[in-house]
């Protein structure tokens, strides 16, 4: 295991690639319209993939890398993706060979100064970094606030000080490239109570509570989340807000006045 490498998410991999919503196809059109070409990507923190896949549509090559082992054997394969188990600030990757490199819910696990530096490093001059984050689910009034409630009163203390960067949408984050600015962005599924909940349950928090109190925080808002989603708990539309921040790396090799 990478040191310094802190793992939540290993013990619900496969929750994770079951559950987890998918990104916007719109997002890696415009990823592939911005990139300088569309030879290598790199999935930075790639979990199980979710992201991974969708960038082999675009990119020839697709190499997606996480430290956590269990998280890369449940990764959805694709003949365009190359898993590796390795950090995001030591990828393995050749100098200057990726057009865009994207950290997909990803970035605020990071060292961040250690991460700049392999970045530009492997980066074609003009490539395109681009990290995008989620926040909380929105479904409607009602279910919303059973959400809130377990977000914050019950799961509050659980939550890893790094989620902090993920409700400012990684604006409390160094970002030290050349911004490029990405339209608006959100992720919308049709979902039955029963994904929901499978959802909430691969939250960093869910897992942390359990583990110190011995019990499922989920199951203390189940009956009302219930009553909040209606009978049956029929499909019905859940939308995250996506926040993109993109900038085009100056990479070690164009810092040298090299070129491709």
């Amino acid at each position: 295991m990478t040191a310094g490498f802190k793992d939540h998410f290993s013990g619900v991999a496969q929750g994770y690639q079951a559950f987890r919503p998918r990104y916007p196809p719109e997002l890696f059109d415009w990823l592939a319209g911005v990139a300088p070409g569309r030879r290598r990507a790199v999935d930075l923190g790639c979990g199980t993939g979710q992201a991974s896949g969708p960038l082999a549509e675009r990119f020839q090559e697709v190499v997606a890398v996480d430290p956590s082992a269990a998280q890369i054997a449940q990764a959805e394969p694709h003949p365009g993706v190359t898993y590796r188990v390795a950090p995001a600030e030591a990828t393995g990757l050749p100098d200057r060979s990726v057009d865009v490199a994207i950290a997909a819910q990803a970035l605020h696990w990071f060292d961040q100064e250690r991460l700049h530096a392999e970045l530009a490093r492997i980066a074609w001059p003009g490539a395109i970094f681009a990290a995008f984050t989620y926040d909380l689910c929105r479904v409607d009034a009602a279910v919303d606030a059973v959400v809130d409630r377990l977000y914050r009163p019950i799961l509050g203390p659980y939550w890893p000080p790094e989620r902090a960067h993920v409700d400012s949408g990684y604006r409390s984050l160094p970002f030290p490239w050349p911004e490029v600015q990405a339209p608006p962005f959100a992720i919308q599924e049709r979902w039955d109570l029963g994904r929901f909940v499978g959802y909430l349950r691969t939250w960093s928090a869910v897992s942390a509570y359990t583990k110190a109190k011995g019990a499922d925080p989920v199951a203390l808002v189940a009956r009302d989340l219930e009553a909040a989603w209606g009978p049956g708990g029929r499909e019905q539309e859940v939308t995250w807000r996506l926040t993109v921040r993109a900038g085009r790396i100056a990479s070690t090799a164009s810092q040298n006045g090299s070129t491709p």
